[in-house]
């Protein structure tokens, strides 16, 4: 073994030891066939920890996805994995395939980790995910929450974890991992297609990188925003809690103690107060945050100030204040045939 693959094999064993670490739990592998998810099924089979099992989840989005997924079976095979296939079968909407394709395989994935037991998902995006998934947001105006990227771990389904071990990892590592171990992959020709803003940031990484701005610094932005939004969070929380009243399933708030805030915080406390009344009634939708901050700046501080009653209604919420400087959240009324609310 050469010396480059054998600090390959340390650092893969290296960003898996969190996972043998944890006490003995199913452990389902999303293994798609490229060379990311390749690499982590190959890495996890030579950890020797038992009760790891791949799921292949086959979109049906080109002519060869089944026959793919049957590879990635036959790979397994040989490491001694169980495997199964799981098919989306679905009517898609092209505008929107990307997203419905994501959204429906964490959902297969669950539904089956689910099924067998398994505790943990275990995914292989890499750093240049990281990297282009930063970016993606930094686009579309996210705020810290977003731009502190894809966490290592977060809850998928009730009694599941979602862990991204290879988060650290260059993706040019885990493809000379495969090669090392004479490991065949496959290579998506979806991940070239323009058509998808990924594909494309994808394609102006290395030019940013020749600029100073690599994937590196992007993951490293992404841990830093991380880091800072789970401190806003927990200040949040601790507003919330001391300036909140529930009124059945509506949620009152002192507007007046609230406006003494940073104005990070009274976003972070508005976002948070709007997701509790919202998961009383439909999915948590995060809103764009220039909606939010036009909400809180242009609209709720400036009423409170001035103790004027204002009305207003943001992601299905109806948020009304009064001249006393309380600050009213409830399910907003039903629209009304000709669009407004009722």
């Amino acid at each position: 073994m050469s010396e480059r693959s054998a600090s390959l094999d340390e650092r893969l064993a290296h960003a898996l030891a969190p996972i043998l670490d944890r006490p003995a739990v199913t452990a389902l592998l999303a293994v798609s066939g490229g060379p990311d998810s390749t690499a982590l099924m190959h890495a996890a089979a030579r950890s020797g920890r038992a009760g790891f099992r791949v799921a292949t989840v086959d979109h049906a989005l080109r002519p060869d996805s089944a026959e793919e997924a049957v590879a990635v079976g036959r790979l397994a095979a040989r490491l001694g994995l169980p495997h199964a296939t799981l098919t989306w079968d679905v009517p898609r909407r092209g505008s929107r395939i990307q997203a419905e394709a994501r959204a429906a395989r964490y959902q297969l994935l669950a539904d089956h980790a689910a099924r067998i037991g398994a505790g943990l998902v275990l995914t292989a995006h890499t750093l240049d995910d990281q990297a282009e998934t930063v970016l993606m947001r930094l686009i579309a105006g996210s705020g810290p929450s977003g731009l502190a990227g894809m966490p290592v771990e977060r809850p998928l389904a009730p009694g599941i974890r979602l862990v991204r071990p290879f988060l650290d990892l260059p993706k040019a590592d885990l493809v000379a991992y495969c090669e090392a171990h004479r490991l065949p992959f496959l290579r998506d020709p979806s991940n070239a297609d323009e058509r998808f803003a990924r594909s494309r940031l994808r394609r102006l990484l290395p030019l940013l990188a020749e600029e100073g701005l690599s994937a590196a610094r992007l993951g490293r932005l992404a841990a830093r925003t991380a880091r800072d939004d789970a401190a806003l969070t927990q200040r949040a929380a601790i507003v919330l809690s001391e300036i909140s009243e529930p009124d059945g399933d509506r949620l009152r708030l002192d507007g007046r103690r609230l406006c003494r805030e940073p104005e990070a915080i009274v976003l972070r406390v508005l976002g948070t107060a709007l997701d509790r009344i919202v998961s009383g009634f439909a999915e948590a939708v995060p809103e764009r945050l220039e909606r939010l901050e036009a909400l809180a700046f242009e609209a709720l501080l400036p009423a409170l100030a001035e103790g004027r009653a204002l009305r207003r209604t943001l992601r299905g919420v109806l948020i009304e204040t009064d001249a006393q400087g309380t600050i009213r959240l409830a399910a907003a009324p039903p629209r009304g045939a000709g669009g407004r609310r009722r």
